[in-house]
């Protein structure tokens, strides 16, 4: 069986100019309930402006339920595709397929194994597990399946060889539990394309609750264009993700790496619940940064960081806090097409 690796494919980095935006639409589930004029609703509502706001930059292709397509045109803008096959739920970051490049304009998708965050308990994966093969088998993409179980959340590319990950996703029990090290990063190799494998050792603490992904990266660092890290920290001394983000911080740096620390908002409760608000979650789409904000005092300077990282692209705050109170962020729930000839 041929890789992507062997067939001449690697995975762009996220600011590379995309062909257009996959996302989902929302579906009756344990996460966001079954009124359509409730809870449901509101989730719908909530996605969709971020489906709206990236439709201003570039096309936006959508997923949704068998028989909810209605209910998402009722939603979206009119330039946006959509797409109905079975779903269980709506992070296209984790569920959709990985795309990939060839140096001859080719498309490819990587699709990994989907398990619901390692059968973490709050959704089903009986449909979900189909729809990174579906998007790819609609973008026209040559598909590769990897025998790894793994989300796109869970990987960071920096487009030239390097990847991020962390050990509590990739050596998760739930996820790989007859995989080590060395099996993950000989996956990786062969099915990103990458060269250099860069582990962090796990993620922000909440993320480890019931709708947490045990610790994805994209909520932590991410590359950018400008060469530069950016990391998520924490300034209270007495949260816990204090020291998880003060110890990736130091990895990072002793792995050569210029960075950029983001402190978290200010806001570390809500309710009497801890929070893993946070700004390294973004979204980028052509010519924009999609960012989170939180009605926090640290969103005006969070985006002035992201700014300067993302030269050139308009910073389109949006409010995160209903997609955060789910288990993710807007950049878990977009995924990049990139553009191929």
């Amino acid at each position: 069986m041929s890789t992507p690796r062997l067939a001449g494919f690697s995975m762009p980095a996220e600011w590379a100019p995309h062909e257009r935006t996959w996302m989902e639409f929302p579906c009756a589930n344990e996460t966001f309930g079954d009124d359509p004029d409730g809870e449901l609703g509101h989730f719908r509502r909530v996605w969709s402006g971020v489906t709206n706001a990236i439709a201003e930059f570039e096309p936006v292709s959508l997923v949704c339920n068998v028989g909810d397509a209605d209910a998402a045109r009722a939603l979206v803008a009119p330039s946006v595709e959509i797409h109905e096959t079975p779903t269980n739920d709506a992070w296209m970051r984790d569920s959709g397929p990985t795309f990939l490049t060839h140096a001859d304009g080719r498309l490819g998708a990587t699709h990994w194994r989907f398990n619901a965050w390692g059968d973490a308990g709050f959704s089903r994966w009986d449909d979900e597990q189909h729809v990174g093969a579906f998007v790819a088998g609609l973008a026209g993409a040559e598909l590769f399946s990897s025998s790894m179980v793994n989300e796109g959340g869970g990987i960071h590319v920096d487009g030239d060889g390097t990847v991020m990950i962390t050990e509590t996703v990739q050596l998760d029990p739930g996820r790989n539990p007859t995989m080590n090290g060395e099996s993950v990063e000989t996956e990786l190799r062969a099915f990103l394309g990458v060269t250099r494998i860069v582990w962090l050792p796990r993620g922000l603490t909440k993320d480890y609750d019931r709708f947490g992904t045990r610790g994805h990266i994209d909520i932590i660092a991410s590359f950018t264009p400008i060469g530069v890290v950016l990391a998520h920290t924490q300034p209270d001394t007495t949260h816990p993700d204090h020291e998880v983000s003060k110890e990736n911080v130091a990895i990072l740096r002793a792995e050569g790496f210029e960075v950029v620390e983001v402190p978290a908002p200010r806001t570390t409760e809500v309710d009497g619940e801890l929070v893993d608000w946070g700004y390294i979650n973004h979204y980028v789409c052509n010519g924009a940064v999609i960012m989170c904000t939180f009605a926090d005092d640290n969103d005006e300077s969070a985006a002035e960081i992201l700014s300067r990282a993302y030269p050139g692209r308009t910073i389109v705050p949006y409010d995160a806090r209903e997609i955060f109170a789910c288990g993710g962020g807007i950049h878990c729930i977009t995924q990049q097409q990139p553009a191929s000839s």
